[in-house]
């Protein structure tokens, strides 16, 4: 692996104000018109006092500006529109439940409810401080330019495992049930690299430590352009630096600049001031957040036109 031989650092980009103006015009005609109902509602018990709600978005004429879920009919969250799951907590262990969502728009007109789905919360246990395997293999499959379908090998726990809790960039997106080697997840952007890890779950709310991760780059909208993202990058941390390594991406040229995003912010161009690397590349840089910290690393390279690519499936590393 060849390491670069130039870097320039540079600060996070400045932030430009932005200002809109309007006329006066005639008055906007009153929205009436409801949401669609949410579909795809699932409910999960992941433990004795947790049920698990997911569901796919509504439509509106307008905009979706919120969700509503319901438990046995009376309202129990209100979330923003870009939230399809919750967790409803603080249930008693071994009781039925049953569970609904609503849209709502910025009107305040509220979509129809979905049908309701029941899910029971698993029974009270002996204290349990074991937590179940890392899941194994897990492998994901684009499924269209939206959606990406994740598959593993069973983890083990010295009770049962009761839900697989699927993360992107250390947030959770999806949780399966404890009985599922699969999942589909939904919601993706088209031509747009993304890294899952899957985690197991007991009753105890015990979980077990990530799988490897899993990348894709889901299919790319018609007529776009071929994917230049980076490829297989992989972060380490030690000693208060972090060491990077990756692929560069096939332009037909080579890829002499590398961009670094921390975070989703900008944080150093690397360039090559020699011959690039023909194979993996290597690039370590002190880290500039206390020990303890995660962060999200993400590289895009430099095309033979000058623009930049498409960024990299996201790595999360812990500052050691």
């Amino acid at each position: 692996m060849q390491r670069p031989l130039a870097t320039r650092l540079l600060t996070s980009a400045a932030l430009a104000a932005l200002t809109a103006c309007s006329g006066a015009g005639a008055a906007e005609p009153k929205d009436t018109t409801p949401p669609t109902a949410p579909t795809g509602l699932t409910a999960t018990s992941g433990s004795a006092t947790t049920v698990h709600v997911m569901w796919e978005a509504a439509t509106d004429d307008r905009a979706v500006t919120g969700y509503q879920v319901l438990q046995d009919g009376r309202p129990v969250r209100d979330l923003p529109a870009a939230t399809l799951m919750t967790d409803v907590t603080g249930l008693a262990p071994g009781t039925r439940h049953t569970f609904a969502v609503r849209a709502r728009d910025a009107a305040g007109n509220l979509s129809p409810l979905t049908p309701a789905v029941p899910a029971t919360t698993l029974r009270a246990t002996a204290e349990d401080h074991e937590p179940p395997t890392t899941p194994g293999a897990l492998h994901a499959t684009p499924d269209g330019p939206g959606a990406a379908v994740l598959t593993w090998t069973a983890s083990r726990d010295d009770t049962r495992v009761t839900a697989y809790d699927v993360h992107q960039s250390g947030v959770r997106v999806h949780t399966a049930p404890g009985t599922a080697t699969t999942a589909r997840l939904t919601g993706l952007r088209p031509g747009t690299a993304y890294s899952f890890t899957l985690r197991a779950r007991d009753a105890a709310e015990n979980s077990s430590p990530d799988s490897a991760p899993a990348d894709l780059t889901t299919a790319p909208a018609p007529g776009a352009p071929p994917d230049t993202s980076p490829l297989a990058l992989a972060a380490t941390s030690a000693h208060g630096e972090i060491t990077l390594t990756w692929t560069p991406p096939d332009t037909g040229a080579p890829v002499t600049h590398h961009e670094l995003h921390i975070d989703g912010r900008f944080a150093t161009t690397i360039a090559w001031g020699t011959a690039p690397p023909s194979g993996r590349a290597a690039y370590t840089f002190p880290a500039q957040s206390p020990p303890g910290t995660t962060l999200t690393l993400t590289l895009r390279a430099r095309l033979p036109d000058g623009t930049w690519g498409d960024f990299s499936a996201p790595r999360t590393v812990v500052v050691r």
